[in-house]
């Protein structure tokens, strides 16, 4: 399994928690840099004409601010450039303040088969809080138009404010306006960032405050037929996200766009940050990226671990001794036995327990630290 990530950078508010390369302010910047992103997809497809992609994703920034006929465009690139299976889940970010009816019938002829929402919390003097430039009955607007499609919709944690009945409110929104899939997270707040302010002064949850509200919403998620399959993501079965999946199956994948990461044939590699960097290095023929590593075996097995443990599934030993040639006992055992009070074994399978899923950084630290 393969995936395509495309990063749109434009956006039409940076949010106050947003720490992601985007710009609010060069939206006229946006047919220049596609069409240098029409020209990495190509300049790529001969070196991996050998794989079939499953999974395409429109990232940001906010993909949907930027007229619809780029992203038209560039799935029009993808099909050409690359090979793309038939029933590739095809991804579009989006918030519910750019969004409207012509772009979601350009979204569907573009082949746009899911859409991720970033509702973030139902309660308007948050939204204002945190520099949304929506709000709750934008929401509701943007799936009504989505009506009958496959969308998933993000609500945050630890928010100024909050409480366990906001988050209630908000989950009982996106379950009512048809949402298959929700991504649950807590905010993160990054240095720099306006919200770092507020968590100077301590006017957001702490993290028990947080943890709480975790507790409950998955209660909540739960009793309307959500199933976590990941720490922060729930879905109705059969509606979880592939290409999220295929990241937390050490899958490989390819960023385009700048900032995009990648991990392909071994390797890991990530675009330059800078918007007139990336430009020039594109329209002059060469690569964007800056930073290219081959994965050493031992932070591999590391990696696979981590990731596989995020979910509902764990650690397949089978598949980990097919990978690896080795078995997860041998190659981690102190860590194993330090953490074996948090951990179950079902068949073949190894994975946290769910009381313990939230705090599993805790939990995967000794495995960091063992040299496998």
């Amino acid at each position: 399994m393969a995936g395509i990530y495309i990063h749109v950078p434009f956006c039409r508010h940076k949010c106050s928690y947003c720490d992601f390369v985007s710009y609010p302010d060069k939206i006229e910047y946006a047919e220049a840099y596609m069409a240098c992103l029409y020209k990495e997809l190509k300049m790529r497809g001969d070196e991996l004409k050998d794989y079939t992609f499953d999974t395409v994703y429109f990232g940001g920034g906010t993909p949907s601010y930027v007229p619809p006929k780029f992203i038209l465009g560039a799935m029009k690139q993808i099909k050409k450039c690359f090979r793309v299976a038939k029933d590739a889940e095809i991804t579009l970010e989006l918030n519910p303040g750019t969004i409207g009816e012509n772009k979601v019938k350009t979204y569907l002829e573009a082949g746009i088969n899911r859409f991720s929402i970033g509702l973030q919390t139902a309660i308007d003097e948050q939204l204002e809080d945190l520099g949304r430039i929506h709000n709750a009955r934008d929401y509701v607007y943007a799936t009504k138009l989505l009506q009958g499609q496959n969308f998933s919709t993000d609500v945050m944690l630890g928010l100024k404010n909050q409480t366990k009945e906001d988050v209630a409110k908000t989950i009982e929104l996106a379950h009512a306006c048809g949402s298959k899939h929700i991504s649950m997270y807590a905010l993160t707040v990054e240095d720099g960032t306006p919200i770092y302010t507020d968590y100077l002064n301590g006017e957001l949850p702490d993290m028990d405050e947080v943890a709480e509200m975790y507790e409950y919403g998955c209660k909540l998620l739960k009793e309307k037929g959500y199933e976590r399959y990941e720490i922060s993501n729930f879905a109705v079965p059969g509606y979880e996200s592939k290409h999220n999946l295929n990241y937390w199956k050490r899958g490989e994948y390819i960023g385009f766009g700048v900032s995009a990461s990648s991990f392909m044939l071994g390797k890991r590699f990530t675009n330059t940050f800078d918007l007139d960097e990336y430009m020039k290095c594109v329209i002059s023929g060469f690569y964007p990226a800056v930073t290219s590593e081959e994965v050493e075996e031992k932070d591999a097995k590391f990696e696979y671990v981590m990731l596989a443990l995020r979910t509902k599934y764990g650690v397949s030993l089978k598949e980990y001794e097919k990978t690896f040639g080795s078995s997860l006992g041998n190659d981690f055992p102190s860590a194993l036995k330090k953490s074996l009070q948090y951990l179950e074994l079902e068949g073949d399978r190894i994975r946290i327990k769910d009381e313990y899923l939230y705090v599993q950084n805790s939990i995967l630290m000794p495995f960091m630290e063992e040299e496998a």
